[in-house]
């Protein structure tokens, strides 16, 4: 019975001395890709906001940076940041995934205003596009025809000209394509589904530790309602 006293003293000693060695870092580097007033360029947005509040006052300045989608997958994969934003649960490999979830994406469909409206269960039966990288065919059920584009620049047109029935995208991405249109009147939003939106850890050992504070803070956060004030000032639902 001493001796196995002892041994354990002996470990807890050691697992002092090796989280001694391994300080929490004083800053995390999150990349994103610019989404209008949710992940700005400068660092304004609401994702920017909510992710401050989640790390700074735990002592953990937030960097950002501006990279197209894919490639903010990319650097967290290759450790070169330490998490990339708004990505879908499992969504990429090499990554790690909280249990906490930030945001949720409000999917939208624009489509023709004379066109069927569309539902979840129906969504198979259409020609749908959206931007290369996002993988709704994994989470959008039944879907089968579809194409990614390289930008939305080319999307009204699209419909227009019946080479797809719908557009996919989160409801300020989709606003602002329609934002685009001559005529707004002539399209129509239809909501689709609501997709929780992770941050995306490196698979080091300063992700695993700055996803530990993510996972902490956050519980206390949704907790004590603090994040709700973020959502309101950027006049956008609260998911959580």
């Amino acid at each position: 019975m001493a001796v196995c006293r002892w041994l354990l003293i002996v470990l807890c000693t050691f697992a002092s001395l090796a989280q001694a060695d391994t300080p929490m870092p004083g800053k995390i580097v999150l990349a994103s890709e610019e989404w209008n007033d949710y992940t700005n360029k400068d660092g304004s947005g609401l994702a920017w906001d909510v992710l401050r509040q989640v790390f700074e006052p735990a002592g953990i300045t937030v960097h950002t940076r501006s990279v197209p989608y894919t490639r903010s997958i990319g650097l967290a994969q290759r450790g070169e940041v330490d998490g990339c934003v708004g990505t879908y649960r499992e969504e990429a490999s090499g990554v790690l995934y909280p249990r906490w979830n930030f945001d949720a994406d409000h999917v939208y469909a624009l489509g023709l205003a004379t066109a069927p409206t569309p539902t979840l269960a129906t969504l198979g039966k259409y020609r749908l596009a959206w931007v290369r990288g996002y993988k709704y065919e994994g989470y959008l059920p039944n879907v089968q025809r579809f194409n990614q584009i390289e930008r939305r620049s080319g999307i009204l047109p699209m419909l227009q000209h019946g080479r797809a029935d719908f557009y996919i995208d989160a409801l300020t991405e989709a606003k602002y394509v329609l934002s685009q249109a001559q005529d707004p009147a002539l399209f129509k939003l239809t909501h689709i589904a609501e997709l929780p939106l992770y941050v995306a850890f490196a698979d080091t050992e300063r992700g695993r530790a700055l996803m530990a504070v993510y996972d902490q803070r956050l519980a206390s956060l949704v907790k004590t309602g603090e994040l709700k004030a973020i959502f309101e000032r950027w006049k956008q639902p609260y998911p959580l």
